[in-house]
């Protein structure tokens, strides 16, 4: 079922699955309001009909600004996806805090001021979607990635509690659980990872870390797939609480499983040698 002319906030939206989803919803006939720091990166969504807004998920003013200039222009928001966010590597002991508390400033908290500007509108006309970006890291974690996985826990756990809290007020809320996808999000990840200084004990991790997951970003597809879906959860009038979207997350969840932890810790310790 293609409902078209829905209202749609994408935030993170200046590339990757946020630019994928924009244009695909375009294309269908919805209004779509592509939000990113990096606004001149959405050039070509603005040239397909969609609007361009400048938002930094770390600042209420932006975001205030940002949702009353929707609000004003089309006196509703019917759906937001929440995909702001960005990865950052390193083991545990290794990644400083500042770092670690600007990963959970974007991931978390720049999630839930979206939210809270958004969901008041969403309450008063009864009715709305949430699409939250989550990962296949929100459900399994392993080294090296872990306070990256740490965040998207977060986003598992308040989207779960989301989704009781608004059954009875019309509005549906919904997981996206991508694996590994070739956008900016690798080069980001692994650039943060090489401005840390590990401690020696950890450095044949990394380094078989960074060529068993470098490789795999090589390989793995783009994000056409999930934004593909992003679109049918939109469309469809029941959409589904969670989506796995691609394959490496559906064996990774079926793996831990199927075998528990500690034999899941094994088998991606030989994975990644």
């Amino acid at each position: 079922m293609n409902r078209a002319n829905q209202i749609v906030l994408i935030t993170g939206a200046s590339s990757g699955i946020g630019k994928s989803t924009a244009i695909k919803l375009l294309k269908e006939g919805h209004i779509v309001y592509g939000a990113a720091r990096r606004v001149e990166k959405m050039v070509d969504v603005k040239e397909m009909g969609g609007h361009a807004l400048y938002m930094d998920v770390t600042d209420d003013s932006s975001i205030g600004d940002a949702v009353n200039q929707i609000i004003e222009e089309q006196g509703r928001i019917d759906v937001l996806v929440n995909n702001a966010g960005y990865g950052s590597f390193g083991t545990i002991e290794d990644i400083p805090l500042e770092e670690l508390k600007r990963q959970f400033e974007v991931n978390v908290f720049g999630h839930a001021r979206v939210l809270q500007a958004v969901l008041p509108h969403m309450r008063k006309q009864k009715s709305g979607l949430i699409i939250t970006m989550s990962s296949v890291v929100g459900n399994v974690s392993t080294h090296v990635l872990g306070w990256y996985a740490a965040s998207k826990h977060a986003v598992e756990g308040y989207t779960d509690a989301l989704r009781l809290e608004l059954k009875d007020m019309g509005i549906n809320v919904v997981k996206i659980r991508p694996g590994a996808l070739k956008t900016e999000f690798d080069n980001v990840a692994f650039d943060k990872l090489d401005n840390i200084t590990p401690a020696s004990d950890y450095t044949p991790l990394i380094t078989s870390f960074k060529k068993s997951v470098g490789n795999m970003y090589k390989k793995c597809p783009g994000p056409e797939r999930t934004a593909d879906i992003i679109v049918a959860a939109i469309n469809a009038k029941k959409p589904r609480a969670s989506y796995t979207t691609t394959n490496d997350a559906k064996v990774m969840l079926l793996m831990k499983r199927l075998f528990g932890e500690r034999v899941f810790d094994n088998m991606i310790r030989r994975v990644m040698k």
